[in-house]
């Protein structure tokens, strides 16, 4: 799944969700970064690299991982798959939207 991909599964998973009231960043370094602008209804999503509450560092196969289920997000942070800046209330939020 390339950087689109995983865009547009995110897209898919958080357009009905609750407006998050936040903003979160996925950086991929040199693979590009995915942000979920969730202080709009409904939440957008988009690869425009700005300023976030909250930024997770992750590969872009842990990424996948996570966006497919085989990753579970308190699990992954745990076993540092990701590393989370930033408000982490925001990343908690992240469970309840991948």
């Amino acid at each position: 799944m390339d950087m689109q991909a995983c865009t547009e599964t995110l897209r898919a998973k958080v357009g009905d969700a609750s407006g998050l009231n936040a903003t979160l960043k996925f950086d991929c370094g040199a693979d590009g970064v995915i942000v979920l602008d969730g202080k709009s209804v409904p939440n957008k999503v988009h690869n425009d690299n700005i300023d976030t509450d909250c930024t997770v560092a992750i590969t872009h196969e842990n990424l996948v991982a996570l966006l497919t289920g085989e990753l579970e997000p308190a699990t992954g942070f745990m076993m540092g798959k990701f590393k989370v800046s930033g408000d982490m209330s925001v990343a908690m939020k992240l469970q309840r939207v991948v």
